[in-house]
């Protein structure tokens, strides 16, 4: 496809091969790690949204499938930003309707923290609140697939947002116990989301469940709270 050829082409462009060589470490791509196989051409992510910025208005569905299933890292992240875009400037809710259907059957090409975290809250979980439709977050929430359920509980950040956590609550607590450290990190994060846009949902939150939670969630959900007490859910105080 010519407009996929360009846009890959842009990309190259403008690689660091000193990046490419580093990246690979930071994503975790070495056997049995939650990367593994991802090949990456060492693009940097503002260069890379600058090529979304400049593509997505001229490249279709089809062709953005075709760079979701590439091998290297920044075609998937460059479609996926070039995905969003396309949600987020259309009018059209028959055009909204099918990039989250899109969206759904490609899940195969989001399967890093950093495609999940760029692109489910802005369309998945914007698409969710907006037409009450929590079933499309819930259902991954419920999948085997870890990216999935990464998908389904960052996907509340929407919510969380326009002050409603309820969901998020909820998806945090189904998956609490996940054994990769990734999901307890996207709990966490999501609770303090959550308590940036109200203290006190935290709190009770915390109240309720901190002393069951993984170290990593609790200290990624208590981390703008007063040193004071988080020094005391730290040691179990409350």
């Amino acid at each position: 496809m010519v407009m996929t050829a360009d846009l890959k082409n842009a990309l190259s462009e403008l690689a660091f091969p000193e990046k490419a060589a580093f990246l690979p470490k930071f994503f975790k791509t070495g056997k049995g790690e939650y990367g593994e196989g991802d090949l990456f051409l060492g693009v940097k992510v503002p260069d890379q949204r600058a090529v979304a910025k400049e593509f997505y208005a001229k490249i279709s569905l089809e062709e953005i499938a075709e760079l979701l299933n590439s091998n290297y890292h920044e075609h998937r992240l460059t479609a996926l930003l070039m995905l969003v875009l396309q949600f987020e400037k259309t009018k059209d809710s028959d055009m909204k309707a099918e990039i989250i259907r899109f969206y759904l059957n490609n899940l195969e090409g989001i399967n890093s923290w950093d495609l999940v975290d760029t692109s489910c809250y802005k369309i998945l979980g914007r698409y969710a609140f907006e037409n009450q439709t929590d079933d499309l977050l819930i259902n991954l929430s419920e999948s085997e697939n870890m990216w999935h359920k990464r998908i389904a509980v960052v996907g509340t950040m929407h919510y969380v947002k326009k002050g409603n956590f309820e969901l998020t609550k909820k998806l945090v607590l189904k998956n609490l116990h996940h054994s990769h450290d990734l999901m307890h990190k996207a709990n966490g994060w999501l609770l303090r989301e959550m308590g940036n846009k109200n203290e006190n949902e935290l709190l009770g939150f915390l109240n309720l469940h901190y002393k069951n939670m993984p170290r990593t969630s609790l200290r990624y959900a208590i981390e703008k709270l007063d040193e004071n007490l988080r020094q005391d859910y730290l040691k179990g105080k409350i």
